[in-house]
């Protein structure tokens, strides 16, 4: 008789979206006059960019011929696309990463539940609380997080570095030392970062303690403060900790077209065994390549046009994000984020839990938001908006919002 995968029974629930999306559809079938705005999941909304759709229509006629056909894609992505992003988001930062440690995947999502599986289970991993809910639910399916405790909502094995109102959203360093630590900066989903001098704290740290930095840098493209890091290589000594993971989904709008990379040092090692050759054995076996018709698009984001023209795309949706902080603001609600990020967060008014506020302004005003509770239980009481709808939705949301007596 086969037995199924016992950790995957104690997953609380369903993924979090999902659970969004049922009850979005079952309102919308009820109700079908109502016209639902969808501020919840990060979704983009504006077209590809020119130099991009460019770009693609060129790869699909080389498919289209014997001469450039291309098979299967080498195992750590073209290096034509390699080679583009070292220069673009690394070099030109001043970060030491050469094009044969990044690895082309088709994104950021996969990556992030996917490298566990190289660490041990015995490993101790810690998050922000809230946090994006891969990390941790990728770490339940593996076997490492203990019992889970539903009245606390945690994990037994799992050290969570509450995010709250009076750091600023930002993690503090743990009192438990950790092996693996996630943090996500520009962060989802409160749109906090932290400066580069606290950054290198937790890279110093991180060397101290002989732990490894998971670093989501998924949202990068969208800072605008001078002292953000874009990168967890800009602080001195992380080749010899940390870990990037980068996605296209945001900066370029590949959410439906799937690009992404990871970083691993040549430096990065526990004792003489680098966790380089692991993900690079790792990722011969389990992947095949992001195609290549999307990888010379991905090509394209570093292109003259393209930096250009994803300058006005990210521009567009922080230009929403402003409208929503600022719009609420004068409403009244208690809101950050929405600088260095297209996510803006806010407290629920009188009390209400974040599913209660889910509830009232699906039925009262017909605006879908995020729980803040179910990115973990330092996410009780706030919700997330997402800049990435339309500017005429954006704003019609806001003028529901504004109508709600706090």
């Amino acid at each position: 008789m086969f037995k199924v995968n016992d950790n995957y029974l104690k997953l609380p629930g369903s993924y979090l979206f999902s659970t969004i999306g049922k009850k979005v559809n079952a309102y919308s079938a009820a109700h079908p006059d109502k016209k639902i705005i969808r501020l919840g999941i990060g979704d983009v909304t504006q077209p590809l960019a020119p130099a991009i759709i460019d770009a693609l229509h060129g790869a699909v006629d080389e498919m289209g011929k014997a001469e450039t056909f291309h098979g299967y894609a080498p195992d750590l992505g073209y290096e034509f696309l390699r080679n583009a992003i070292a220069e673009n988001d690394y070099k030109a930062r001043g970060c030491d990463i050469a094009p044969d440690e990044i690895f082309v995947s088709d994104g950021a999502k996969c990556d992030c539940g996917n490298i566990q599986e190289i660490f041990s289970l015995d490993n101790k991993i810690a998050v922000c609380d809230p946090v994006y809910p891969v990390y941790v639910d990728s770490n339940v399916m593996a076997g490492r997080t203990g019992t889970y405790d539903p009245k606390s909502e945690t994990w037994s094995d799992v050290i969570y570095m509450p995010c709250l109102a009076e750091n600023g959203f930002a993690p503090e360093l743990p009192k438990e030392t950790p092996d693996l630590i996630y943090l996500c900066f520009p962060n989802n989903p409160t749109g906090a970062t932290i400066t580069k001098a606290q950054l290198q704290e937790w890279v110093d740290y991180a060397n101290k303690v002989g732990a490894v930095i998971l670093y989501d840098a998924a949202y990068e493209a969208y800072i605008s403060e001078p002292d953000v890091p874009h990168s967890i290589y800009e602080c001195e000594g992380a080749r010899t900790c940390a870990i990037e993971f980068r996605s296209f989904s945001k900066n370029a709008g590949f959410t439906g077209v799937r690009l992404g990379f990871t970083v691993i040092p040549k430096d990065l090692k526990s004792g003489d065994v680098s966790l380089h050759a692991l993900w690079a054995r790792r990722h011969g076996t389990k992947y095949n390549g992001a195609p290549y018709i999307v990888q010379r698009a991905g090509e394209a984001v570093y292109s003259a046009a393209g930096k250009a023209q994803l300058k006005e795309q990210v521009a567009y949706y922080m230009n929403n994000a402003h409208y929503i902080l600022n719009g609420l603001k004068e409403a009244g609600f208690t809101v950050s984020g929405g600088v260095n990020a297209p996510y803006i967060w806010l407290k629920a008014p009188n009390g209400m839990t974040s599913w209660e506020f889910f509830d009232y302004l699906l039925e009262n005003v017909n605006v879908v938001g995020t729980p803040g509770s179910g990115f973990g239980p330092s996410g009780e009481h706030y919700f997330r908006l997402t800049a990435f709808g339309s500017y005429e939705n954006t704003v019609e949301a806001v003028n529901r919002l504004k109508k709600i007596r706090l």
